[in-house]
């Protein structure tokens, strides 16, 4: 089943008991969200392909999805979107991001709920997952991250947006242009578990490793979607699919179940085959390099976003690449910089 119809099904309330005092604390959780999943106009669920491909673009070290801001915006005032874990963990590897022991099955779901200006360009995400087959297998980030992609300046950072509630940004200085991450985005715990935790009589030291595991609930998450918007507000857009669901849904609906939730199904481009180049010789008589794996890495011009897919580079009986560039074009009305179009769905 799909995350976001768990989260719609999801009733039960997330209590916590703080060890200290006793006192039982309501926290938000998937329960106050069913509603929000039940009635959110437009929910996509990522292919394990175009997760791999959002993925290679947001974290490679030479990505510069960040500096193609003003292309992105969200498509709807609501928005859900949904992806498998292992190919994304599996991208995260690739790309120098440690392995963790985060308990998650290789079923895993992770899924983010956004909020957003009619315009597409401020907001607020909070990200879920699914560890396991019941509800209580289910978790929401205790942090939200908060986005101006119009910003140009820098934020405070010694302040907080909203008083009384700490700001965290984030800067990964092995990204091209990962400044531009700091400037739009801060995260914020979420009103009930920042009351919490200031009120759970903490040492600082327990305190800064809550809000370092929390922070890392929800900003590995920041990227790739932005790579996923970016890319379906391309002319050529992405291929979609609304998935078929009413034979399903009365066969539930007679056994009792409740009906799965529409969504739109979307998988990558069709890009094209690449192997290995040449390498054993060169034109000039030397020997070709030896067998090594070329990163992926984006380059933009004015309104066109160029990929160089990543390669394996230096052996001869693997044939000649004829192909490692895939280019993405976006409409470039006649005042300012580009921004993509979109059908509202």
């Amino acid at each position: 089943m799909r995350l976001v119809d768990r989260i719609a099904q999801a009733r039960i309330p997330f209590i916590v008991k703080c060890a200290s005092t006793g006192v039982e604390s309501r926290l938000s959780g998937v329960s106050d969200y069913a509603s929000e999943a039940g009635s959110c106009p437009i929910r996509y669920v990522l292919s394990d392909d175009l997760t791999r491909l959002c993925a290679a673009l947001a974290y490679s070290k030479s990505s510069r999805t960040l500096s193609c801001m003003d292309l992105i915006h969200i498509p709807s005032e609501r928005v859900w979107v949904e992806w498998s874990y292992a190919p994304w963990r599996d991208e995260l590897n690739r790309y120098g991001f440690p392995q963790v022991q985060d308990g998650f099955l290789a079923c895993g779901r992770r899924g983010a709920y956004l909020r957003s200006s009619r315009d597409g360009r401020r907001g607020s995400v909070r990200t879920f997952w699914c560890t396991g087959e019941t509800e209580l297998d289910l978790a929401a980030s205790p942090m939200e991250a908060h986005f101006d992609l119009d910003t140009t300046e820098e934020p405070d950072r010694n302040g907080a947006a909203v008083p009384g509630r700490r700001a965290f940004y984030v800067v990964d200085n092995e990204v091209a242009d990962a400044a531009t991450l700091s400037k739009c985005f801060r995260f914020e715990f979420e009103r009930t578990w920042g009351d919490y935790y200031d009120t759970a009589g903490l040492s600082a030291a327990q305190r800064e490793k809550i809000d370092w595991h929390s922070l890392g609930t929800i900003a590995l998450d920041i990227p790739l979607l932005l790579t996923f918007f970016l890319l379906l507000g391309a002319r050529t857009g992405l291929p979609q699919r609304v998935a078929e669901l009413d034979r399903l849904n009365r066969s539930r609906s007679r056994e009792g179940k409740a009906p799965l939730l529409d969504h739109v199904e979307v998988r990558a481009p069709l890009l094209p085959e690449f192997g290995c180049a040449n390498g054993d010789s060169l034109p000039s008589g030397r020997r070709g390099p030896r067998l090594h794996r070329v990163r992926g890495h984006l380059v933009r011009r004015r309104d066109q976003l160029f990929w160089r897919m990543p390669h394996l580079r230096g052996s001869a009986r693997a044939g000649m690449v004829q192909r490692r560039t895939v280019t993405w074009t976006f409409d470039r009305p006649p005042d300012s910089g580009a921004r993509p179009s979109y059908v509202e769905q």
